[in-house]
């Protein structure tokens, strides 16, 4: 048994809810949780970025001085991240269709920021109701 840790943005938390359940995932948890990636330092990813959030600032409200400062402390490491965490337990055979599932589901052409999977040895498992373990106790 594994347990499958998935970072994703949360712009794709119902394409990645929608690929889990048909890659036919039993069930899977999903929480709101803050963080940032490797930093990037690559022009190419960050200034496309840096346009689009300065075409968004609102130049009669904030001062244009401002929104870009604003734009690059949100653009280096100063800044974490809203993001959605899956947790997901399945049998062994079954991880490697359900991890090319998430990234699918949440691979771009952005660069960076598509997120991470995690996978990690589960030693057992108890359903609280029926005090089933195991396998039981998850399908």
């Amino acid at each position: 048994m594994k347990e499958i840790l998935a970072i994703v943005r949360m712009k794709r938390t119902s394409a990645t809810k929608r690929a889990l359940i048909d890659a036919g995932v039993a069930g899977f948890t999903a929480v709101r949780v803050m963080g940032r990636g490797k930093l990037v330092h690559d022009e190419k990813v960050i200034m496309p970025c840096k346009e689009i959030l300065m075409e968004m600032a609102p130049d009669d409200v904030i001062d244009e001085q401002v929104s870009e400062e604003e734009i690059v402390t949100f653009l280096d490491d100063t800044r974490m991240f809203p993001r959605r965490l899956f947790t997901i337990l399945a049998y062994d055979e079954d991880v490697p269709r359900i991890v090319e599932a998430i990234m699918k589901a949440n691979r771009t052409e952005r660069g960076a920021g598509d997120g991470k999977v995690f996978i990690t040895p589960v030693a057992d498992a108890i359903r609280v109701r029926t005090g089933e373990s195991g396998d039981a106790a998850i399908w």
